[in-house]
């Protein structure tokens, strides 16, 4: 299937509101045409700087002023990145995100401490991803440098929604970070958040987004809410399983090229329907017992289901070149 960037409104929802079996049958089959079918990346996700956020994502536990039971922590030593990159790489892990709780990237001594992090990371022969909230074209240099690979900025909803879920920031800032990432020849991660209140059409409204971005991104996670206790949208009911599936398929039918990703509310599926979601294009998983904050399933889990569905785990970097001292030089 040719890579397009010019889907419309009407042919998403055409897409989205197929037949369940049809629209996975069809997923499966661009998905086979343009992946390697049955291989899903391992990333594990690290958060370096917990708690504190002055955002107020809706969604979020680590907001400051949402009473969550999150404590506030520090930024990370290099050495307990390293070690944690470590249990990472040796569970199967080829890629390892970062993230910190801040609005922004400030030039300061904590940003010298991440560009350490990720540059022994990425000596560990990992793939290397941020999210550290908006930065500049420079800030995104800076990274790319040190060994950066990916940089994650999720649009999260619709552009019409978004203002119900986050004030303290507007969409056109998301997508002025994302521009200084493609601008750096970061690979740009983003995707967004199902069950925030949103409507099915505010959904296929964000998958227009970001598919008719001048270039896709190079991954979509698709996310559901985790409800937290203490957050605005703690009382929100379990997306279904059902709704991820049309979200994850449909990604894939628009984006047969990006790696679509299979992120937060895994815990809460069973094997079943996480093999439902792989068989959809899903070809990424987190790994690791927490994403961020909240919950995921543990490493040897995964293995177990693996092994069961017959995965293979990508090796990092495929498809893409290494940042070395050689290469950077």
């Amino acid at each position: 299937m040719q890579v397009r960037n010019n889907w419309t409104l009407e042919e998403i929802n055409e897409i989205y509101y197929r037949p369940l079996l049809d629209l996975i049958y069809d997923a499966a089959t661009i998905h086979r045409q343009n992946k390697a079918y049955g291989e899903v990346q391992i990333s594990s996700l690290i958060s370096i700087k917990t708690g504190g956020c002055k955002e107020d994502c809706s969604y979020c536990p680590q907001a400051a002023r949402y009473r969550t039971g999150v404590e506030v922590e520090p930024l990370m030593t290099v050495e307990k990145v390293k070690a944690r990159a470590e249990v990472a790489k040796a569970n199967g892990a080829s890629r390892l995100c970062m993230g910190a709780a801040w609005r922004e990237v400030r030039d300061n001594k904590d940003f010298e401490r991440v560009l350490e992090m990720v540059s022994e990371v990425n000596d560990m022969g990992l793939e290397v991803c941020c999210t550290l909230g908006m930065l500049t074209y420079e800030q995104a240099e800076r990274l790319k440098e040190a060994g950066c690979f990916a940089y994650n900025h999720n649009i999260d909803t619709s552009v019409e929604n978004y203002g119900n879920i986050i004030t303290t920031r507007t969409i056109d800032d998301r997508f002025k970070t994302l521009n200084n990432v493609r601008k750096a020849k970061l690979s740009v991660c983003c995707g967004g958040i199902v069950g925030l209140g949103e409507t099915d059409d505010d959904r296929v409204k964000m998958l227009h987004t970001l598919s008719t971005m001048e270039q896709h991104p190079d991954s979509v996670p698709i996310n559901a809410l985790v409800a937290v206790k203490g957050t605005p949208l703690e009382n929100n009911e379990r997306v279904g399983i059902d709704e991820m599936l049309r979200m994850i398929a449909t990604a894939r039918i628009i984006m047969p090229k990006s790696v679509v990703r299979l992120s937060a509310g895994r815990n809460e599926m069973s094997v079943a329907e996480q093999a439902l979601c792989f068989m959809a294009g899903a070809n990424s998983i987190f790994a690791g017992e927490k994403l961020l904050t909240t919950p995921n399933p543990d490493f040897d889990t995964d293995m177990q289901m693996f092994k069961l569905l017959g995965l293979t785990p990508r090796k990092p970097f495929k498809d893409a070149i290494k940042q070395t001292a050689e290469t950077l030089s």
